[in-house]
């Protein structure tokens, strides 16, 4: 199958920009982006969407191709529960009881209070962004009406595309050809700009989800290690089988709008080291070229 391929840049970010440096070749970047693809191996597919909120400026390949979403279905999911205390449908100080038959593989917080036996519907949401804790997750998830309320919630916040049909650890499964659980990076940097950005969330929950990002302990070697030193980033990472390694970032250059962007990458036969230094190549090629470094 022959990828889909684009670079869109928006002639709305020149109006009244004078001396302004022209922008980046499309062709230059798309060379860059199918050079990154390349080195991950064959059957590699990578997806990126990128977006300048203050000038409007994109950067797309391959960005409408569907790829599995990992963890990083946990940021809406943190959203949904945000949007839920927003609106006294729950309390973020509310317990949640767990037990040994909760703990999943990579689940940190919960492990260390399985003693405990309850943790804070805030404590684990915190849990699942900062340490992408699968078990929170998953407690969260049932809390909230499961896979499809959160997937009708994501429809609510205008996204068509990205759904949600499964539990923790299923869900990284990453089947060629399987749309359960997956989204497209376009419409995963529309729906965290929608997230962040925008008015689904109280200004208070907006600046609570975003701290959980900007604080994230995972996978700091993504796009998070290839923006430049003294720029402010939040991500939320995600790993799964068959070559499945993503990142979804928010970045503020210093003294402008934050970008948005939406990394994903399947297949291929480079190990994960590669498959992070794609990332960060990815975040470097963006800070450049609508960055503005």
């Amino acid at each position: 199958m022959i990828e889909r391929r684009s670079f869109l840049f928006s002639a709305a970010a020149f109006v009244g920009a004078g001396a302004q440096a022209a922008p980046p070749s499309p062709e230059g970047i798309d060379r860059r982006l199918s050079a990154i693809r390349d080195s991950l191996g064959n059957g590699a597919r990578l997806g990126v969407m990128a977006v300048d909120t203050g000038l409007g400026r994109q950067i797309a390949f391959n960005a409408n191709a569907r790829f599995a979403m990992c963890s990083t279905f946990k940021l809406p999911l943190a959203a949904f529960v945000l949007r839920l205390a927003d609106q006294r449908l729950l309390s973020l100080a509310e317990p949640l009881s767990l037990g040994p038959r909760d703990l999943l593989d990579n689940s940190p917080i919960v492990e260390a209070n399985l003693k405990r036996g309850r943790l804070s519907i805030e404590t684990l949401a915190a849990a699942a962004i900062r340490q992408s804790d699968n078990s929170a997750a998953n407690l969260l998830l049932r809390r909230t009406g499961g896979p499809s309320a959160l997937t009708e919630f994501m429809r609510a916040c205008g996204d068509k595309v990205t759904r949600v049909d499964r539990y923790e650890l299923a869900l990284n499964s990453n089947v060629d050809g399987d749309p359960r659980d997956t989204t497209t990076p376009a419409a995963m940097a529309a729906l965290v700009r929608t997230l962040l950005l925008g008015d689904v969330l109280s200004a208070r929950s907006r600046a609570r989800l975003t701290e959980w990002m900007i604080t994230s302990v995972p996978k700091p070697d993504r796009l998070k290690g290839g923006f430049p030193r003294g720029w402010r980033v939040g991500h939320k990472p995600g790993t799964g089988r068959g070559g499945a390694l993503n990142d979804v970032a928010i970045a503020w250059p210093p003294g402008k709008a934050p970008l948005i962007v939406a990394a994903y990458i399947t297949g291929g036969t480079r190990n994960s080291d590669a498959r992070a230094a794609a990332h960060r190549a990815i975040a470097d090629l963006i800070a450049r070229q609508i960055g503005g470094t």
